[in-house]
């Protein structure tokens, strides 16, 4: 591109910026002096690079406005932890709840006091705790009587008590466990974002108070008090929040693949250049995309497109509560068969528990090839090794690497879980009803913390207003050059 369009670009750019303020007029052509940031002659190090990069993200972060803001903990290794939770607080006086990010079911839950079969310690390294609604004053219960538990009945797995004052609930997840109890409506607590500073707010919200848990949410080895869940239902918090124009009907989480762990998870859209969208399928409880084909090396696996076609129990899934991921079982062959013979010869393979597995002397990324997913649209996941594999530890003092995605056993789904999720910007556009996604190192989203004047919280966010894309693409295309 010549240069005087570079000139015209940006003035555009510009006015996108700041046209929400104040009309801009301007004459062209218009000539404005560039120079250069750092001398030509001068030899910049990555780190000062870097530096400023980080500077000027800052910079950004303080536009963020009209989010709420969820701080995540844990992270997708199956070897530790193998789920991401954030911390809610509830009541009259608020109590705090850690519970599991899960956007594969729609209802907020936490333990309540009394609860069957609810772990009492995790080894998460957090306290468990349970919520009663006897010691909140702000708490009241729904009834069966109400136009609440009516429509509870249409949206969600939901009966009433036996002597009629509970509006009651069962649910049932993937892995074979359940959970069941009642509805609250109490006070939930939350930070809403507007430009630079933190707003500390709250609303009443429904949410299902568990009496009784079952099958895994049993175990003490990653107990949580609770799921939140960020479906479709009317009864999410999302859905809740966004019906009284408390937060947009949109979300975004930014998970990440680091040993720490940790990131983000907004009631709002992460702005990002590069983000490409899938329409969701229609009329589905869950967010199913149309997974077309799958690529190893480039080369599109002979797979039946039939295979990934939505139905009632078949068809691809987005779900941060799964730790791994599954392929249909018409997929899962052939994805496997072309991984193995592109390393046959530099890996032994053996199997490990009835997984394909294979013994490693260097990095898996130089042996193992890209993967890529595609979907309705031309919107393409690329997926490295590290982002299909699982590291199982070591044989004879050599690394084990294990594919990460499973079978499923009783149903020809597939569900991209936390193992294909994680170092990625995703956004719930419910609006447009469409998904979208690009790749980003979200262990910086917590390095890059914003402290907030007169608060000891942070805001963890890379949230981009729109008006700052095209200001920021052009950027990029001046490469080396600045603004005086």
């Amino acid at each position: 591109m010549p240069p005087s369009l570079h000139v015209r670009f940006l003035i555009l750019a510009l006015g996108a910026l700041f046209l929400p303020a104040a009309l801009v007029f301007c004459t062209f052509p218009v000539t404005l002096t560039l120079e250069r940031a750092f001398p030509v002659k001068q030899g910049v190090q990555l780190a000062e690079l870097r530096a400023r990069d980080r500077a000027r993200h800052r910079r950004i972060l303080q536009t963020v406005g009209g989010v709420v803001d969820f701080h995540v903990h844990g992270t997708y290794n199956p070897m530790t932890v193998g789920l991401y939770f954030t911390t809610v607080k509830l009541g009259s006086p608020p109590k705090e709840f850690n519970v599991q990010l899960d956007t594969g079911s729609d209802i907020l839950w936490v333990a309540c006091n009394p609860c069957d079969d609810c772990p009492t310690s995790s080894g998460l390294d957090i306290q468990l705790n349970s919520f009663d609604p006897a010691t909140s004053t702000t708490a009241s219960v729904i009834p069966c009587s109400s136009n609440t538990c009516s429509l509870a009945v249409e949206e969600t797995t939901t009966d009433c008590s036996s002597d009629g004052s509970h509006c009651s609930y069962s649910f049932h997840y993937g892995d074979g466990s359940g959970t069941s109890g009642y509805y609250v409506m109490d006070t939930f607590y939350f930070n809403t974002v507007f430009h630079s500073s933190i707003s500390n707010s709250s609303a009443s919200i429904i949410f299902g108070c568990s009496n009784h848990q079952s099958a895994d949410l049993t175990k003490t080895d990653r107990a949580v008090d609770g799921i939140f869940g960020f479906g479709k239902s009317k009864f999410s918090v999302a859905s809740q929040l966004s019906s009284r124009g408390i937060a947009p009907k949109i979300f975004s989480h930014c998970l990440s693949g680091s040993n720490a762990g940790g990131g983000i998870w907004v009631l709002g859209e992460i702005v990002a250049p590069n983000i490409v969208y899938t329409p969701l399928v229609p009329s589905q409880p869950h967010y199913n995309v149309n997974l077309q084909s799958i690529a190893v090396n480039g080369q599109i696996l002979p797979i039946d497109p039939a295979v990934f076609a939505t139905s009632s129990n078949q068809g691809t899934i987005i779900d941060s509560g799964t730790t791994l991921a599954y392929l249909a079982g018409g997929a899962y062959d052939p994805f496997v068969s072309a991984i193995s013979n592109t390393v046959s010869q530099s890996v032994r393979r053996l199997y490990f528990k009835g997984t394909p597995c294979y013994l490693i002397s260097s990095s898996v990324e130089e042996i193992f090839p890209v993967v890529t997913f595609n979907f309705e649209g031309g919107a393409t996941m690329v997926l490295k090794p590290v982002e299909y594999l699982v590291q199982e530890g070591y044989v004879d003092g050599t690394e084990s690497w294990c594919i990460g995605f499973q079978r499923p056993l009783d149903m020809p789904m597939t569900i991209l879980g936390d193992l294909v999720l994680r170092d990625k910007i995703f956004i719930y556009d419910l609006v447009n009803q469409r998904i979208g996604w690009t790749d980003y190192d979200c262990e910086f989203v917590n390095a890059g913390q914003l402290s907030v004047s007169g608060s000891s919280q942070n805001v963890h966010h890379v949230l981009i207003p729109a008006s700052f894309v095209a200001f920021l693409v052009h950027i990029w295309l001046l490469g080396e050059f600045l603004f005086l």
